[in-house]
């Protein structure tokens, strides 16, 4: 008898699970065989910077604060599971330096650094097959990042409370996100890692400045969190 009632909860499950998977509705079904669409994202960003020194007398510490990015995507199908994306858009924060190994106030010790780019990240996404309403990703590329706030042609520097950073800048990013495939729109989330690839820092005029003439590299690192919209 048990076994009987094994078998008919069995056969019944498995009718429901049959059920359930055709009664699935797959949205833009279509949308994966264009060969370009656009679309748009904003998220958030934290972003501190990776340094190194030429000796172990120096030491800046880094305090980030959250940044928001907003941007449009323009994506070219390559394949059905690649496709060419371009992500132009603008990404700002801030960030207070701390220099500990200089002694006195918050005028020789601190610096606000305040940055605004604009950001024209070049990326491959590849992508995995559909499952229902879910396409799992992942992405990764490079940009160049052009930073407004950079005071690069500014000829004064930290002696008169001014630092300095590059104007042209080029990262490397990469992450995983997901298609998540609704009614009315593609919503897709994802998380990125971006990080410098040339040194950022303009040092000041005096090659002994003790804010600058220790620093051997100093580059953006980052996270981002993306929410794209198409």
């Amino acid at each position: 008898m048990r076994k009987v009632v094994a078998i008919i909860i069995l056969i019944f499950t498995l009718n429901s699970l049959q059920a359930q998977k055709r009664s699935v509705v797959e949205y833009h079904q279509n949308w994966d065989k264009q060969k370009m669409f656009w679309g748009y994202y904003l998220g958030f960003n934290k972003k501190d910077y990776k340094i190194t020194y030429l000796t172990d007398i120096a030491n800046i510490v880094v305090t980030p604060t959250v940044g928001f990015n907003v941007g449009l995507i323009g994506d070219l199908r390559l394949h059905k599971n690649i496709s060419l994306r371009l992500e132009p858009g603008l990404s700002s924060n801030t960030k207070t330096l701390s220099f500990t190994h200089i002694i006195g106030g918050a005028k020789d010790s601190i610096r606000e650094v305040n940055s605004t780019y604009l950001r024209i990240p070049l990326l491959l996404k590849l992508n995995a097959d559909r499952y229902n309403n879910i396409r799992p990703y992942v992405v990764g590329g490079v940009s160049y990042d052009y930073n407004f706030s950079s005071n690069q042609d500014n000829p004064d520097d930290n002696y008169e409370g001014e630092f300095r950073m590059k104007k042209n800048n080029f990262m490397y990013e990469f992450g995983a996100g997901i298609d998540i495939y609704l009614p009315y729109f593609i919503f897709s989330p994802s998380i990125r890692g971006v990080f410098a690839i040339n040194n950022e820092l303009v040092k000041d005029n005096n090659p002994n400045s003790p804010w600058t003439g220790q620093v051997d590299y100093f580059g953006t690192r980052g996270i981002f969190i993306k929410l794209a919209f198409h």
